[in-house]
């Protein structure tokens, strides 16, 4: 008799282990309900501009509905190029550029090209969580670095506990700034610190700055190509969707040192061919066009966080500071120790839909994420129903 288990195996153990999305935990039972406020997820709640739409329809219209290079047409790459070199004031090159289907793409593109069973990835947290899980699917360790905040709600950075999680198989520290779910910005002393660390460790820095338009007492937020060389270890990660309210289009890019752009490229390859040929077009014209857009929704955003930051901040049992940037308000509930749990009391108590803060990584627990890229009406009315349950 053959003792080999016969049965299939589905996946790969440690993709059958990550976990799903603990927003989606409390959000799926409960959306379509008329009466929720749904305050969950992270997106703009402003469609897509008419100029952006236009473009991807000429775009069809002139028969772009076929393979691209691996690493984008070349006029959004030049565009990214040009983009970038306004954006930081110092030349980026379109060699650095490759073009993903989405930052999320991005993301895993930057795991499968550094990561191998048994390295390492720090994560600085709290953290959107499927930038953790991309380290895992390659069979690498994520290990949290938690911000710290303070009494205030202040969230902070201390170098010391970056250096204490680095060994011999670290291969990268991952750091989102302006941060989702936390608004805390790395400012540029801070960065250069974590630069110079990374080139003693011969560790790359991934930066995910796809929230770096979305600042409120600056044109933008710090950015490490502001201060890395092209062939430093540094890939900064950017995307479409949030700057352009453009998320369901699924595009972004990286900049990277000129060497990774054929490993990109063959990645690029592997995983999708190229990205979507139109809606590469369409990014030609966000960008080329956009920054009325842009200023329009950071003011309208800016507007947004000080209303939902007056409320909250008036509220007993909530503690939380002004976020610098994004579009998110993280704030602690006193005596709340389950989040998850607790975003769910919520929604039946006052129909206002929430992320918990455990979504984050386990630094967040005890938080939750309010979303205020929304109507400042609608964020009115659900402040309205928290009060109760927040005093």
């Amino acid at each position: 008799m053959n003792d080999v288990d016969q049965s299939p195996r589905v996946a790969r153990p440690v993709i059958e282990a990550l976990e799903g999305s603990r927003i989606r935990q409390v959000a799926e039972s409960n959306i379509g309900r008329d009466d929720i406020i749904p305050l969950w997820f992270g997106e703009p709640d402003i469609p897509t501009p008419d100029y952006i739409k236009q473009a991807a329809q000429d775009a069809l219209a002139d028969d772009h509905v076929f393979y691209s290079q691996n690493r984008g047409i070349p006029p959004l790459r030049e565009t990214i190029a040009t983009y970038s070199t306004s954006l930081i004031c110092r030349a980026i090159d379109v060699d650095r550029v490759t073009v993903s289907a989405s930052g999320m793409a991005a993301i895993m593109l930057v795991s499968q090209s550094l990561v191998d069973a048994g390295d390492n990835v720090l994560i600085i947290g709290p953290l959107w969580p499927n930038c953790a899980g991309t380290v895992e699917v390659m069979g690498g360790e994520a290990r949290s670095v938690p911000l710290k905040p303070d009494e205030n709600g202040v969230w902070h950075l201390d170098m010391n506990d970056i250096a204490a999680a680095c060994d011999e198989r670290t291969r990268a520290i991952y750091v989102n700034s302006p941060g989702n779910p936390t608004g805390w910005v790395m400012e540029s002393v801070q960065q250069r610190e974590l630069l110079d660390f990374a080139r003693e460790r011969g560790v790359y820095v991934v930066s995910d700055e796809v929230y770096v338009r979305l600042i409120y007492d600056r044109p933008r937020a710090p950015s490490f190509l502001d201060i890395a060389a092209p062939e430093d270890r540094v890939i900064v990660v950017n995307s479409f969707s949030k700057s352009w309210s453009m998320t369901g289009w699924r595009l972004g890019w990286l900049t990277h040192p000129p060497e990774l752009g054929p490993i990109f490229s063959k990645l690029n390859e592997f995983n999708i061919a190229s990205p979507t040929t139109f809606v590469q077009h369409a990014g030609v014209a966000a960008m080329r066009d956009g920054e009325p857009f842009i200023a329009e929704m950071v003011e309208r955003y800016r507007r947004n966080r000080d209303l939902v930051f007056q409320r909250l901040a008036a509220m007993p049992k909530v503690t939380l500071a002004r976020p610098e940037g994004a579009f998110y308000a993280f704030f602690a509930v006193a005596g709340m120790t389950d989040s998850v749990a607790y975003a769910k009391e919520l929604i039946a108590e006052t129909g206002v839909g929430m992320a918990p803060g455990r979504a984050f990584g386990e630094s967040g627990e005890g938080w939750m994420r309010l979303c205020f890229a929304a109507e400042a009406s609608t964020l009115s009315m659900a402040l309205d129903r928290l009060e109760p349950a927040l005093s």
